[in-house]
């Protein structure tokens, strides 16, 4: 079921339709392979189908949907080849980040990604939100970014991060939601003692751990998963 979302003050509809869709593919309430109709959405949010119809064309850019010529449109599988291309970007530049942080953070700085990391633990002990976990795990990274003055990196990066996040949206659903929480504390802990070797390792750890839990992931979902993707195969480990 499409999940709205209140409409920003002065939103354009074609960026609130965007955000939308977005939001919903990433969450999987459009699940991969799913037919969406344009006539459909545009009633469900109240728009005319020309908003609707830009929306499809921009999602299309970024690989969320395929649309299929006096067919109809549907949303894209997960194409694992760009899930592992997004995480060696965000390992490559985080990695470094988490050095950074070792360097600049101050005691204000420690204490929001403290505060970050107990709202996570209360998350999955009160309610196992995984939409709510994923939110704090994006703020607590961005965070990361932010204190180091890097704001721009982290929008940057953020904005491919569509489908890597169904995967990590899938991972939490099918799996142990605590094990990101705990690497999210023990990559805190080791800024907090301003260890940059152990805040990299980390880091590394974190942001590759998504990749072992595939072969699992695709199993129990094979009709989410692009079938002609290989890269999994091919990636080395580095710990």
């Amino acid at each position: 079921m499409l999940e709205k979302l209140k409409r920003h003050k002065r939103e354009y509809t074609r960026e609130y339709v965007i955000r939308v869709l977005r939001h919903n593919i990433i969450n999987l309430n459009l699940k991969p392979g799913q037919l969406v109709s344009e006539n459909e959405i545009a009633e469900a949010l109240g728009v005319s189908r020309t908003p609707v119809r830009e929306a499809f064309l921009e999602l299309s850019r970024a690989s969320l949907v395929k649309i299929y010529p006096q067919k109809g449109t549907c949303i894209s599988p997960i194409d694992m080849d760009i899930v592992e291309e997004i995480r060696f970007m965000r390992c490559a530049v985080e990695k470094a980040v988490a050095k950074l942080c070792c360097d600049v953070f101050t005691e204000s700085d420690i204490a929001y990604l403290e505060e970050n990391v107990r709202l996570q633990e209360e998350c999955i002990a009160a309610s196992k939100d995984y939409k709510h976990l994923l939110s704090l795990d994006n703020s607590f990274h961005e965070y990361m970014f932010k204190a180091c003055n890097k704001k721009m990196t982290f929008d940057i990066i953020k904005s491919t991060m569509a489908q890597f996040d169904r995967v990590r949206i899938l991972n939490f659903v099918e799996m142990d939601m605590q094990i990101s929480v705990k690497e999210h504390k023990q990559i805190f802990e080791a800024i907090k003692n301003r260890d940059k070797e152990m805040a990299e390792k980390l880091m590394e750890k974190h942001l590759t751990r998504v990749i072992f839990d595939m072969s699992y992931l695709r199993e129990k979902h094979p009709e989410y998963f692009k079938s002609d993707s290989t890269q999994t195969s091919n990636v080395v480990y580095g710990y």
